[in-house]
């Protein structure tokens, strides 16, 4: 049976859709933020006459650009507020997040996020959760005939296909490892996919049919295959992509995973060892290291290694 699986991690929640040991779809949630369909109080700070929009604080200290608020609604007071995407970094700027007015009277009860609904689980499957990082650290997709190469940026997600055969044969091929790829990587906004030109138009035709069916219940809206083969798909956008946690933060992701690794680390000594890039060392919150000496009930010591690469941390347990 499919189902959402959730492992409570230091520092982010992670979630994994999985069915017959097989990984559908994964999520990553940070927990400094409020996620997608989070109901809250929020202050206003800052309102225009006439407007129906605001800029308010969450209780975190968030700044969330709000809709629908009702006229009465002043600059000081509290409104109750449903997030509809997380704010989200980019090179150079944050995007603030977003949300919109939800009144006490409001009669609709919206889809609670995956977080709320999925079974919280100790560990994950050996290897599953570690498949889809280390996917979502190389940007990288492999598949029989060849492999995708995804980055973002702040217009969109990117899909290039690279790979050996005919345009038609490849871009067929390709076509379940996009379908991978976009819920893998919990990939939303606007993207586009660079298939190789198929010159024609009944083999483009065949991988628009081919691309439908592989996304048949991935909500999204998508354009017909372009004379160059490009593809643009639009979907909701809650929150960063995978790919996007690493374009941004990298090392703040590969801390975390850092920090899980320890948690998994097994052995009957006295301390956790873990050995980091040296940039991963100021990335590590003491609160977080408090709260793995906790769950793992060992004292923990930080080594660097400069030859380590970020995302290649070691966790062992020693005697002393």
């Amino acid at each position: 049976m499919a189902e959402w699986l959730i492992e409570e991690g230091i520092g982010e929640s992670r979630a994994l859709f999985i069915e017959n040991d097989h990984v559908i779809g994964a999520k990553l949630f940070w927990l400094s933020k409020e996620c997608a369909r989070t109901i809250l109080m929020a202050k206003i700070v800052s309102r225009k006459a006439g407007s129906s929009r605001a800029l308010c604080v969450s209780p975190r200290g968030t700044e969330i650009n709000a809709s629908g608020l009702p006229r009465d609604a002043t600059e000081g007071s509290e409104v109750r507020l449903i997030i509809t995407r997380e704010a989200i970094a980019e090179r150079g700027r944050l995007k603030r997040a977003q949300a919109r007015y939800f009144g006490d009277d409001n009669p609709h009860i919206p889809p609670a996020s995956v977080f709320a609904t999925g079974t919280i689980i100790r560990r994950f499957p050996s290897g599953l959760w570690e498949e889809v990082w280390d996917a979502a650290s190389s940007g990288q997709i492999d598949f029989a005939k060849g492999s995708l190469l995804i980055s973002t940026t702040p217009a969109m997600t990117l899909i290039d296909i690279d790979g050996e055969g005919s345009p038609r044969e490849l871009a067929l091929a390709a076509v379940p490892a996009i379908a991978q790829a976009l819920q893998w990587f919990d990939i939303g906004g606007s993207i586009g996919i660079d298939f190789p030109t198929i010159q024609d138009k009944l083999g483009r035709k065949e991988v628009d049919a081919a691309l439908e069916a592989a996304l048949a219940n991935w909500p999204h809206e998508r354009t017909a295959m372009n004379g160059f083969g490009f593809v643009q798909l639009v979907a909701r956008l809650e929150g960063p992509s995978l790919l996007h946690r690493f374009a941004t933060s990298r090392v703040g992701a590969c801390a975390r995973m850092a920090l899980r690794r320890g948690e998994m680390a097994e052995g009957s000594g006295r301390v956790l060892l873990l050995t980091v890039h040296s940039a991963l060392k100021a990335k590590l919150k003491e609160e977080w290291l408090v709260e793995l000496s906790e769950r793992t009930g060992k004292e923990v010591r930080i080594e660097t290694s400069p030859s380590l690469a970020l995302e290649a941390a070691q966790a062992q347990i020693i005697a002393q």
